[in-house]
């Protein structure tokens, strides 16, 4: 199972770092992913980071203000978001990617294991 946690209600230009923790598997053995998905909307890729670390891919409209990172040490992964907007508001999900490797696009079909999410609220 994976869990997240971290999410919260933040005003617009603050920053949120989320957290997702394995049980029942290694987390350091998968690429993990996060998606969102707003009120209304299709969940949309966020993040993908490698096993070790060594690479990852950010959703184009994201890039400079979220980033991902793991410390397998830890068994976490996490998503750290700064300049918060209202239109980040939205459940965040972390899965587990099923392939080796890491993907070269976020579709949620690629992930197996999906934790039961964590909502943030950005206000304005």
């Amino acid at each position: 199972q994976l869990a997240e946690s971290g999410g919260g209600s933040v005003q617009w230009g603050g920053s949120l770092r989320l957290s997702c923790t394995a049980s029942g598997f290694g987390l350091s053995t998968y690429a993990i992913g996060w998606f969102r998905q707003a009120p209304g909307k299709e969940r949309e890729g966020v993040a993908c980071i490698s096993r070790s670390e060594g690479s990852s891919i950010l959703a184009d409209s994201l890039k400079g203000r979220f980033s991902v990172s793991r410390d397998n040490a830890k068994n976490t992964v996490y998503l750290q978001m700064n300049s918060l907007k209202p239109e980040d508001t939205a459940i965040y999900y972390c899965a587990r990617y099923k392939f080796g490797g890491l993907p070269s696009a976020l579709v949620s079909s690629d992930y197996d294991y999906w934790g039961q999410g964590t909502q943030v609220t950005v206000s304005s």
